[in-house]
């Protein structure tokens, strides 16, 4: 017999209690930027694509960007006509139904980012203790320090989407400068290799192994823009500029990798030796290896950027996790507390609370199974990544299915959601091939590989627990496509009720802006 606790907030989807009108675009790309980690994300990554295809990083990273950008046009309408913070969870129930959007919109990017907060603690403490003087520091004092990272970012976090958006803008400002310095720096010094276009030739690969290896990596180094939009019950014109955030946030991502993926590699060349990226030794950690041979402060430049970098991607974590959250207990599919906003900070309180110690707990767990997961934690989140964001694309391309009315909403809500949906599934396939062997990534388990277990264990254990979650709120699974549909969907802050049938498409009041 189903059990029928089946309470709700008493506050419409629409209404949160959230601070409507405090975060503009430039906070919304500094939040995007924030959880991607720009600093932290190349020097754990760089490397080890590196390893995968040599000098053809700079390519992998262009070919990573193109069903990121495709996806991002899809956050993008999506969110003009369903702009609440639940982001995939309220775009794939409405279109899909409540499993798919509680598997694929909630529990797969919950997982993803508790599991991407145990890197970025690990990593922050890391360099903290470097920074202190401390270089090996033992794996207890490390795991100790992450685990307050984890608590003060969400303290943070709970206190304000404003201040958390102050203290982000200013972390990403110093990424940024220290990426450019790196950059800048590397071209002056006598370069270990030659420029050459064909770096960037995304016909070069020399095989769909190392291709699929490198931009399932390269999806790690870019996830994150999405953070912009589960602030959009926050923002100002809530319909277009998280949206528009996003965007900007993918085209300033790759910009930035591209020009520091070519400097380094110039500077240091693909060799097995030395500063080589070839070499082993420095594949996790490339700022590291490369920021003691430019001389000067470079080198504690690119240390503090890498551990701001984590800290401020923690703290957008705790952010961009707990709106979701909130969106979910609203719409009947999580107990009313997690819907719980405080009533002078304006934040999630259950929720917030509940992602730091996620993190935390996450952090423990991992650390106590296998210290050195960090590479194969970066591997199964991207595998996460393509599952959750070929989803998000996809309910695009059928939300809309009826609405192309122009050329222009062909291509934004249709081709490029398609072809970004379409390349996320494949990387998603052959990287699954890949995986199962048991010397993919660093660690193993009765012959499986690590990455393997972590990525498809993740995705795996969201069934029963889907199953049982059922069992708690029948409601949900009864009626979520309808219960979503209730939201804004317009510049005009027209208020939409539910639709009596489900599978009719939308009947928007205005015509998309990119129609």
């Amino acid at each position: 017999m189903a059990v029928t606790r089946t309470s709700r907030p008493e506050r419409p989807a629409n209404d949160k209690g959230f601070a409507a009108d405090s975060v503009g675009v430039l906070s919304m790309v500094s939040l995007g930027l924030a959880s991607a980690a720009p600093a932290y994300s190349i020097t754990v990554t760089l490397g080890l694509v590196v390893l995968t295809v040599g000098n053809l990083a700079p390519a992998a990273l262009l070919i990573g960007f193109i069903p990121i950008v495709c996806t991002a046009f899809a956050f993008r309408e999506l969110n003009r006509a369903l702009p609440d913070c639940g982001t995939n969870f309220v775009w794939i129930t409405r279109t899909f139904g409540p499993w798919a959007g509680w598997i694929f919109g909630n529990w797969i990017p919950q997982i993803a980012t508790w599991i991407a907060m145990t890197v970025l603690a690990q990593v922050g403490a890391s360099n903290l203790l470097a920074l202190a003087g401390w270089e090996q520091a033992p794996t207890t004092a490390v795991t100790l320090l992450g685990c307050l990272l984890i608590a003060l970012t969400t303290a943070v976090a709970y206190r304000g989407i404003e201040i958390s958006a102050h203290v982000q803008t200013a972390m990403v400002g110093v990424q940024l400068i220290a990426m450019v310095a790196f950059g800048i720096t590397a071209f002056t010094h006598t370069p270990a290799a030659d420029f050459s276009p064909a770096w960037l030739n995304p016909f070069a690969f020399p095989d769909s192994t190392s291709f699929a290896e490198a931009a399932l990596l390269c999806l790690f180094i870019y996830w994150g823009w999405d953070a912009a939009l589960t602030v959009n019950e926050e923002a100002r014109d809530r319909t277009r500029a998280p949206g528009t955030a996003a965007v900007v946030s993918t085209v300033v991502l790759l910009s930035t990798y591209l020009f520091t993926a070519v400097a380094a590699v110039s500077f240091a060349g693909t060799g097995t030796a030395g500063l080589g990226l070839g070499n082993e030794a420095n594949a996790t950690d490339v700022f590291a290896a490369l920021g003691p041979a430019l001389g000067g402060p470079i080198s504690t430049l690119l240390r503090v950027a890498v551990c701001l970098s984590a800290v401020a991607a923690l703290l957008t974590c705790a952010v961009a996790s707990a709106r979701p959250t909130v969106s979910v207990a609203v719409h009947g599919a999580l107990p009313a507390a997690f819907a719980r906003v405080h009533p002078r900070f304006r934040t999630p309180t259950v929720s917030t609370v509940l992602t730091g110690a996620a993190g935390i707990g996450m952090l423990a767990v991992l650390t106590w199974a296998a210290p050195a997961f960090l590479g194969d934690a970066v591997l199964s989140v991207g595998l996460l990544i393509c599952a959750y964001y070929s989803a998000t694309a996809f309910a695009c391309v059928w939300y809309f299915r009826r609405e192309l009315r122009s050329p222009m909403a062909l291509l934004s809500k249709c081709l490029l959601p398609l072809l970004g949906g379409l390349m996320m599934t494949a990387a998603f396939a052959r990287s699954v091939v890949d995986m199962i062997a048991p010397d993919y990534g660093s660690t193993s388990l009765n012959g499986v590989g690590g990455v393997f277990l972590l990525g498809i264990g993740a995705i795996v254990l969201g069934l029963p627990i889907t199953a049982l979650i059922r069992l708690y709120f029948p409601r949900f699974f009864r009626e979520g496509r309808r219960s979503v549909a209730q939201t804004l969907v317009s510049d005009d802050s027209i208020l939409r009720s539910g639709l009596a049938d489900p599978d009719e498409p939308p009947t928007h009041l205005t015509e998309s802006p990119t129609s």
